[in-house]
């Protein structure tokens, strides 16, 4: 009994009782149409109304939870009160189960949630009421124990004793009131079978869109600060000997990162929930701007293209312009300073991408070593495999790298 008293210390039960309470006083309204087919029916018994009434006070309780903001009411309540963790109803998806019970599970709740706070209500306050009144006789109450007929009056120091155990009687029922409660709503207020699946569908396309976005900040920032920071070391370095060289690596600095703040807008406007516009697509369309960057930051690029690069669209030409950004990007990073050779090869199964470098420190001007994430290669790999392309990555001899890429042209849909 001592165990059933520590609970009640705690507020989550104070406001467990209070929430079974709270229904059954909401669904009071309800009782004078309950009476309503008792009242046509004298003719019948006294416990064959009663039973009517019970009947029809259920059925109007139950059909009150059908409502679906009535669902999220009482889950928001539960939540609240009883400290469920409990996940809001999946907007836009009505519950259905194979035999659609599911749809049943909000009104089953209601009708329990009314019989449980009325049966506490009414057992909870008798037992109180006798624990107060018991000791000093008030109200002229006594307490009688009958058995096999014998029938003694309590009386003196034993009334004291039997209120004690009426009061624990009443603590221990609000437990328990609190208990079912709380064991019941994670099964009938908790999410369907139906909203499971949503809840995961709408995780998995939250996963899949930040893994997205951190694909693009990867190419695309990573990329704008490597070819910065070595044209800001070629700007500096030939600003008094060569300013033209020097402006020119400037005006690639600004161009550079223009485009990535257009991408970086668009990603913290995701991250943020808010109506972001489109977001800025780069397709093989846009290359010629990208070797024109590494360019100006002192890398001798040497494309060799062949096929129609124009026939190539859709996801197929943005994944073919990150791929090779990131290839790009790298060889410039860890790059021996010599020519880098990118070949793209549109043909009619498929456009093949292949980037080859130098390997070594870099002898050119630069800022040394570059800090790396170490995600570059793996998120490439990953690229390529949902795009069901083929991917090799390594050395290629003993003084070049090379990155090959072949993707097929069913990926482009």
């Amino acid at each position: 009994m001592i165990r059933g008293i520590r609970p009640l210390l705690r507020g989550s039960t104070y406001a467990g009782v209070l929430f079974a309470y709270c229904g059954a006083l909401a669904s009071l309204p309800l009782l004078p149409f309950a009476l309503l087919p008792a009242l046509s029916w004298r003719s019948a018994s006294e416990s064959v109304q009663i039973v009517l009434v019970l009947l029809v006070w259920a059925v109007l309780v139950g059909v009150v939870g059908l409502a679906r903001p009535v669902r999220r009411v009482l889950v928001v309540s539960a939540r609240r009160l009883l400290r469920v963790p409990l996940p809001n109803p999946v907007a836009g998806r009505r519950p259905s189960g194979s035999l659609g019970l599911d749809r049943w599970r909000t009104p089953l709740w209601l009708v329990l949630h009314v019989a449980v706070g009325w049966t506490g209500a009414l057992a909870s306050g008798v037992l109180f009421i006798m624990g107060l009144a018991l000791p000093g006789n008030w109200l002229g109450a006594e307490a009688r124990a009958s058995l096999f007929g014998t029938s003694v009056r309590v009386s003196g120091g034993w009334s004291w004793v039997v209120a004690a155990v009426c009061i624990l009687l009443a603590v221990a029922i609000c437990v328990l009131v609190t208990k079912a409660l709380r064991w019941a709503a994670p099964r009938l207020l908790g999410p369907s079978a139906a909203e499971r699946l949503a809840l995961a569908a709408e995780r998995e396309q939250l996963l899949a869109e930040r893994n997205r976005i951190a694909h693009e900040l990867h190419d695309s920032i990573g990329h704008t600060l490597t070819a910065a920071t070595i044209q800001a070391a070629v700007a500096g370095e030939a600003l008094s000997a060569d300013p033209a060289t020097a402006r020119a690596a400037m005006r690639s600095i600004e161009e550079s990162t223009r485009a990535a703040l257009e991408d970086l807008d668009y990603v913290l406007g995701v991250l943020r929930e808010e109506q972001s516009g489109t977001a800025p697509t780069r397709t093989l369309a846009d290359l010629p701007e990208l070797l024109d960057r590494l360019r100006h930051a002192g890398a001798v690029v040497e494309p060799e293209l062949s096929g129609d690069l124009a026939q190539v669209q859709g996801t197929l030409s943005r994944a073919a312009y990150r791929i090779l950004q990131e290839g790009l990007t790298n060889a410039l990073r860890h790059g021996a300073g010599g020519p880098i050779v990118a070949r793209v090869a549109a043909e009619p199964d498929g456009l093949e991408l292949t980037v080859v470098n130098r390997t070594g420190a870099r002898t050119g001007p630069g800022p040394g070593a570059f800090p790396t994430s170490g995600h570059g290669l793996p998120g490439l790999a990953e690229r390529v495999r949902l795009l069901h392309g083929e991917f090799q990555a390594g050395p290629d001899g003993t003084q070049h790298w090379r990155l090959a890429v072949r993707l097929p042209a069913r990926g482009s849909a």
